[in-house]
């Protein structure tokens, strides 16, 4: 047996149904119990994102939109480009459908782990706030245990899964298969500004987020419109096959050898994690960070981030993927197939430059943002004396990571986004009336009280996170 294929028989293991039934199913369970609030509460939490800012005052190292911002940074990465072509190759275009039924299940589980991460919050040793599943696990639920195994999951997805081979990966082959540009002078040139980038802490990844995020988003949205309007009607059709595809696979793709619903449905659940990162943990790490005195808010402005990453950026490359053919090519995988579906989409060369560029610009912002989700989790265990080295770390996997199996990194990946995931996601269950108590006291008050920023009571009983 090879390395690979060992790793893929523990990632067969750690993705099966009952991990998929605990991401999803902890997602429909606070769905059900929040009433639908993805839904009924969308166009508050979009008004929270692009409303001003009046929370310059309040406790925190970033506004909220920069928090939004860098958490986006790192979800809104290489799974929406080349993690969205690979789920399409691994489970056929129905893959997108399961990645849209754990997208739309996720965005109440990433509020929910952003209203415990302003909660349960502490201030650090430098002064910065911390945040995230571990101080929930260990102050909420009372789990010292299942804390440090989260913060030492995220060490590893931040080192080995999403943080660093994966983008650094989907980096080199875009630049060299678009732009003819060696892999070491990619590796050298990402490094370097790496480097320069997260030496300088949250606020130097905030400063770079803030105005990377917006721009990339915006850019590759442009992009894809422009294919999917050349192509408009091819639309229709393709969003039948997928939903076809997605419960009758081997019908929708002409009897495809070993397609199952399961496959279709592991690949689009395992890819929408991967890219929205709900359920992870990875996000209320930065959402802890926000300036703000409402846990709700903050969880509200948390729930868009998987909004725009699946619902809106992840649909539009499956669906370029899908209206131009490209998905159905086998000498085609990972950044090339992408790349080939926009130069088919836009007839054009230009079209492979627009998602070489989108696919850098978000890798990079991954890697950024990830920098700071493992650096959270090194000062939980270690302590502050730990970040520099963890840093140091960092920048050398940023290095290596162009020469790594593309196969492989996936693989890797998936092992321990899944691991970092089943802590959270106990946490999350076992704190559960909390999250609906405060969500409750929030809309329900008159005249919603800000006496104390939240986390700050030291019984943290349901209402004590005031509301903004």
């Amino acid at each position: 047996m090879t390395t690979l294929q060992l790793f893929e028989s523990v990632n067969a293991f750690v993705w099966g149904p009952p991990l998929l039934a605990l991401l999803v199913g902890t997602g429909i369970y606070l769905t059900i119990r929040l009433g639908l609030l993805q839904v009924v509460r969308l166009p508050l939490a979009l008004r929270y994102v692009f409303g001003r800012d009046d929370e310059h005052h309040e406790e925190g190292d970033v506004s909220s939109f920069a928090a939004l911002c860098t958490a986006l940074a790192a979800t809104i990465g290489t799974g929406n480009i080349v993690g969205v072509a690979t789920a399409v190759a691994a489970g056929g275009p129905g893959a997108l459908f399961w990645m849209w039924v754990a997208a739309f299940f996720g965005m109440a589980t990433k509020y929910a782990e952003g209203l415990l991460a302003v909660k349960y919050r502490v201030t650090d040793a430098n002064g910065q706030m911390s945040g995230g599943p571990m101080y929930y696990l260990e102050r909420g639920l009372g789990s010292r245990m299942l804390a440090r195994a989260f913060a030492l999951c995220g060490i590893l997805v931040a080192f080995f899964g999403i943080g660093t081979f994966a983008q650094v990966n989907a980096i080199k082959d875009a630049a060299s298969l678009s732009l003819g540009i060696p892999p070491l002078a990619t590796a050298v040139v990402l490094t370097t500004t790496v480097a320069l980038v997260t030496l300088g802490g949250l606020r130097s990844i905030a400063r770079v987020a803030e105005k990377v995020v917006p721009f990339m988003a915006v850019f590759y949205i442009i992009a894809s419109c422009a294919v999917l309007v050349m192509h408009l009607d091819r639309i229709p059709d393709a969003v039948m096959l997928i939903l076809h595809s997605a419960f009758n696979p081997q019908a929708a793709l002409g009897g495809a050898a070993g397609m199952t619903v399961l496959t279709a449905m592991r690949a689009g659940v395992a890819r929408g994690v991967f890219s929205n990162e709900s359920g992870l943990g990875s996000a209320p790490i930065a959402a802890a960070a926000a300036r703000t005195k409402s846990c709700v808010r903050q969880g509200l402005i948390s729930m868009t981030g998987t909004f725009f990453d699946t619902i809106v950026i992840c649909t539009m490359t499956g669906l370029v993927l899908v209206v131009t053919g490209v998905w159905n090519d086998p000498q085609l995988a990972g950044a090339a197939m992408t790349n080939a579906a926009f130069a088919a989409g836009l007839e054009s060369s230009l079209g492979q430059y627009a998602a070489t560029l989108g696919l850098i610009l978000f890798a990079f912002t991954t890697i950024l943002g990830w920098n700071y989700y493992g650096e959270r989790c090194t000062e939980y265990l270690f302590g502050v004396r730990g970040i520099l080295p963890y840093r140091l770390v960092f920048i050398g996997l940023v290095a290596a990571g162009a020469f790594v199996h593309l196969e492989l990194i996936w693989v890797l990946a998936d092992i321990v986004n899944g691991l970092m995931a089943i802590p959270n996601l106990i946490g999350l269950l076992g704190l559960s009336g909390v999250i609906i108590a405060e969500t409750r006291a929030f809309f329900e008050a008159d005249a919603p009280s800000v006496d104390a920023p939240c986390g700050s009571d030291a019984d943290n009983a349901p209402g004590a996170c005031p509301r903004a």
